[in-house]
């Protein structure tokens, strides 16, 4: 009975949080789902889990990172196949539109939307980020370098300006 009185709590909190960073409802309401069927799941552990709205949210940041990095190396592979060239990146800190800048974010490869809504959006350090991404901090710190170049020049197209 815990798990439904949870579940009335943090269905909109937990589905808030995916749609706020993945931006397509679809994708939200499936990765909500998984994550209340691993709260199911570790209810039937033992001992369960301390089960509260923060440990769903944090359930669901997960679930995001694992379709990214999904998405990201299905992509990885039709790169390799169309012999698609990488990224090249420059650091750029500037004011931005927010709207825009959902919608660029929404238009970038997994990897990198992946790691940059880690980093900036929920505020994660760098070495969380990598764990998040199962990368070394290292290459964590270069995946944000050439995301950001590429959010940079995405927002600069949409603006109709050159980088």
């Amino acid at each position: 009975m815990a798990l439904l009185d949870l579940y009335d709590e943090a269905l909109p909190q937990v589905y808030g949080y995916l749609l706020s960073r993945c931006g397509q409802r679809s994708l939200a309401e499936d990765l909500t789902a998984e994550t209340f069927l691993a709260a199911v799941e570790a209810v039937r552990r033992r001992p369960p889990p301390a089960l509260t709205v923060a440990w769903l949210v944090g359930v669901a940041r997960h679930k995001l990172a694992d379709h990214w990095r999904r998405t990201a190396r299905e992509e990885r592979g039709l790169r390799v196949v169309g012999d698609e060239p990488g990224d090249q990146a420059d650091p750029w800190d500037d004011r931005l539109d927010a709207m825009l800048a959902r919608q660029v974010l929404a238009e970038l490869a997994p990897h990198h939307r992946a790691a940059l809504t880690l980093r900036y959006l929920d505020g994660l350090p760098v070495p969380q980020v990598a764990a998040h991404l199962h990368r070394t901090v290292h290459a964590t710190e270069a995946l944000l370098v050439r995301a950001r170049g590429a959010f940079r020049k995405a927002y600069a197209r949409r603006e109709g300006r050159d980088v």
